[in-house]
Parts: structure tokens; sequence; C-alpha cells
């Protein structure tokens, strides 16, 4: 649903609500979640990994995205969104590639594209001018690296708390 808000929202050019019901959406999870600090500390690590990757693909010229809140040179805050949300499914929906590392960064790198493809054929943003098949690669190595990361970066934070309760 977040997914569909925050495109939908950036292809209208009105992401206000979509980035609105996706940050209360995000707020209910890491309250309710089993460690609270530990599933912030993730989605945090996330947001930064991402603003950084979809920043540097945009400057370089293979993304431009609808909607560039807050700056032209940032990518936009309804993607920090999407970022968050991707991160928030590391301990449910997607706790199946625990462990699985490999196979993480293969899912990743084809479905994070994808991902992208499918947002700029709703009008969230377009293929820049340097082209669609050299932003489709960078986007793969970028989902190949992430999904295994934010699985360690979970599992680090879950020692750590094993560790402070003993």
């Amino acid at each position: 649903m977040g997914w569909f808000a925050c495109i939908i929202g950036a292809a209208n050019e009105q992401v206000l609500w979509p980035v609105i019901g996706t940050l209360l959406y995000l707020a209910i999870h890491i309250l309710r979640s089993e460690n609270s600090k530990s599933e912030l500390k993730l989605i945090f690590k996330a947001v930064i990994f991402g603003v950084s990757a979809d920043t540097l693909i945009a400057n370089m010229g293979f993304l431009y995205f609808n909607d560039a809140w807050p700056s032209a040179h940032l990518s936009p805050i309804w993607m920090w969104t999407l970022w968050a949300l991707v991160a928030s499914t590391v301990s449910g929906s997607l706790s199946w590639l625990r462990g699985r590392p490999w196979l993480g960064a293969v899912l990743g790198a084809i479905a994070g594209p994808m991902s992208y493809e499918a947002g700029i054929r709703m009008g969230a943003g377009s293929w820049g001018p340097n082209g669609q098949l050299g932003g489709l690669i960078l986007l793969a190595i970028v989902w190949g690296v992430a999904m295994p990361l934010f699985f360690h970066w979970h599992n680090r934070h879950v020692s750590a708390n094993l560790r402070q309760n003993q």
C-alpha cells in the first residue's frame, strides 16, 4: 500500500499525504516491534543508504524523480519513505531471507530495479539522459548490496540486544 501511495502521489506531484500515511505506518510498526530501538536503527541506516544511492544515481544522470522535494540535488522524501518501508520488512515478510545472503542479493538485484521501472511507468519519474540500461545496472548493484546489508545490520542489532539482555 505504501509503495503504491507514494508512487501515485509522486506521479501526480501530491506526495504529502502518502508520505504522512507511510510515516504513520512506520511509527506504528516501530512501536509494535519486539525491539523498537533496533528496528529504528535499521530503518535509519537503510534510509541513509537509499538516499545516498538514489541521489548518486540521479546526479549521474541515470534517473529523474518527480516531486523532488526537499531538493533537486537529493532523492525526494517519498523515496526515503520507500527505503524505510523496505527495511521494515526485514524482520517480517522478508525474514525468510535471513541467513541466505546470496539469495537476498539475487532477489534484490532483480526486484529492486523492477520496482523502479514500475514506478517510472506509473509516472513517478523517468530515466535520465544517460539511459535506462545504465540506470537498471546501477540499481541492480545497489539492491544486490542493499538486501544482504540490511539483514547484516538487523542481525547485528539483534545480537547486540541479546548480549545486553543477558
